[in-house]
């Protein structure tokens, strides 16, 4: 059969250019995602600075700030991952990073620079709309490179687009230091004669700009890959699988990657039409036939990464009210040096924790496997936060120790998540499913993912707010640690849900996830993917 022999070729190819170039090409989806997903965090910063009169945002709308972008991208997640089995990965691929690259300018232009309903209800819209772009690279990019990577280094390819999420939030906090120091320094003089005017001014007219710079300066990386988005031809188990024409996957494939091949059988150059590829029954999303067989499959990886994101954009987005153990008054800064240490906590941990752990998820996981992996970052992470949750009142105190000992222990919950649940449940969705679900059932299980970030971010918020500050300036310790071991509990199930539920990937072809649909399809005699596999 064509089509089998086609993607046993790519199983078989060795690592090649092209690997790394999709690896590029699509891990800087993930970069931009990751840039305009966390660079919020010290804009809202600066917007409290700017439109709320030095006061801090109140929990309604950080919260509301925080969730917006994070739905945008559970629908764009379900709405592109649906579109990318449907009409084809590439051809759906560019559309969203067009998406991201308007709405990030988008976000920088949102209208008025007076009143703050007005401003913080533009930057929600652009910021949703923003989401739907970033909802689709999702799928999309891991769907993309599973289907081109090989056999053998299959999850490798995957983590490493992943990966390239890191070095956005490292980005991002970089670009948020050098511009706002920038500002800070080319506004120097201002500031200088104001004070001597007895009149300090925290949040100048300028500081407007610089937010918005930041969040435009997000649509650059995006812009620079969307020519070479373009060029990338259909996936080859797409076009064979989906589309029934082993031919033309077979030329695509040439295209851009050298693999060996057998010739065609005699029978199979005279046939008018392309062969009927494996994949082609006729049940649907979610029958009866769909559920007996991959159920279990999108369960586990929906609840995984529901769970994991609840932990990881809790701890990420809200680093510095976690991390806040500084004496001075918030409001006694400068709108600068405010969303400066911001960024600066959200890079030491980035540069320390996060970027190391996806790398060693990427050198371990085809060597350990995905289960492995997964289970050891949901325990470890559970155990993080029972000894930073237990002893919080005494991290708080104003100690330099006991605040180094505390960032330390903190990072081990950035390196075990990405050397963890945070990168395999990002990977095994996009190897589970057969061809023409695939992206729609990796579309699901992020978006699972996405509530529960909004789930674990709002709840947080709402539930560590000081009972009788109106402006909500710190968490409550109390709060906090109650919060901290409600996160270590959501750990404890990832590794339930992940022992009893999840099967392992590592080494196993994709084309496998075909095979109970060629049993049923076949007659006797009829050779199954594995053994045609081992013949060729």
């Amino acid at each position: 059969m064509p089509a089998l022999r086609v993607l046993s070729a790519l199983d078989a190819a060795r690592t090649q250019w092209y690997h790394f170039k999709a690896i590029i090409v699509a891990g800087m989806g993930l970069f931009t995602d990751a840039y305009d997903l966390f660079c919020i965090a010290p804009v809202l910063k600066m917007i409290s600075k700017i439109y709320y009169d030095n006061q801090p945002v109140g929990t309604a709308v950080l919260s509301t700030s925080y969730a917006i972008a994070l739905l945008g991208t559970a629908l764009g997640q379900l709405i592109f991952g649906y579109l990318g089995d449907r009409v084809g990965r590439t051809r759906v691929y560019g559309l969203c990073l067009l998406i991201m690259v308007l709405s990030s300018f988008g976000c920088g232009f949102s209208v008025c620079t007076t009143r703050r309903s007005c401003v913080i209800a533009s930057l929600g819209f652009f910021r949703f709309v923003l989401g739907l772009g970033i909802g689709g690279d999702y799928p999309l990019s891991a769907t993309i490179m599973s289907e081109f990577a090989n056999k053998r280094t299959r999850g490798a390819f995957i983590a490493a687009v992943f990966s390239m999420q890191g070095l956005g939030i490292l980005m991002s906090s970089a670009v948020t230091m050098a511009v706002c120091e920038a500002f800070k320094n080319a506004g120097g003089r201002g500031a200088e004669k104001t004070r001597a005017a007895g009149v300090e001014t925290l949040a100048p007219a300028e500081a407007d700009i610089a937010w918005r710079l930041i969040l435009m300066i997000g649509a650059l990386p995006a812009a620079l890959t969307f020519y070479w988005r373009m060029l990338m031809p259909e996936t080859a188990r797409y076009t064979a699988l989906v589309e029934n024409n082993a031919v033309q996957a077979t030329k695509d494939m040439q295209r851009v990657m050298s693999v060996t091949m057998m010739p065609p059988l005699p029978e199979d150059a005279s046939s008018p039409t392309p062969q009927q590829p494996p994949s082609s029954s006729s049940y649907k999303l979610f029958s009866r036939r769909f559920l007996s067989l991959h159920g279990r499959d999108l369960f586990a990886a929906s609840a995984n990464w529901f769970l994991v994101d609840v932990v990881f954009y809790t701890s990420n987005l809200l680093l510095t009210q976690i991390f806040n153990f500084s004496t001075k008054h918030p409001n006694s800064t400068n709108v600068y040096d405010s969303a400066f240490e911001v960024a600066k906590v959200a890079a030491i941990v980035a540069a320390c924790s996060t970027i190391p752990g996806y790398w060693f998820t990427v050198y371990f996981i085809d060597r350990v496997g995905r289960v492995k992996i997964q289970i050891m970052g949901f325990f470890v992470m559970a155990l993080v936060y029972l000894a930073a949750g237990i002893p919080y009142s005494w991290y708080r105190s104003t100690h330099e120790k006991s605040n180094n000992s505390f960032m330390a222990l903190y990072g081990l919950i950035f390196f075990f998540s990405n050397f963890g649940p945070n990168t395999t449940t990002f990977i095994i969705p996009a190897e589970l499913f057969p061809t023409r679900f695939r992206s729609t059932c990796h579309g699901i299980s992020g978006a699972a993912g996405k509530l529960g970030a909004t789930v674990g971010i709002v709840g947080f918020l709402w539930a560590t707010k000081h009972k009788h500050d109106e402006v909500d300036v710190f968490p409550d310790v109390k709060r906090v640690r109650i919060a901290f071991l409600i996160l270590g509990g959501v750990c404890i199930a990832g590794v339930l849900v992940t022992y009893f539920f999840t099967r392992e990937t590592m080494g196993r072809s994709l084309e496998e996830n075909e095979e109970d649909e060629i049993d049923t399809m076949s007659a006797p005699g009829t050779l199954s993917v594995n053994e045609l596999h081992s013949i060729e």
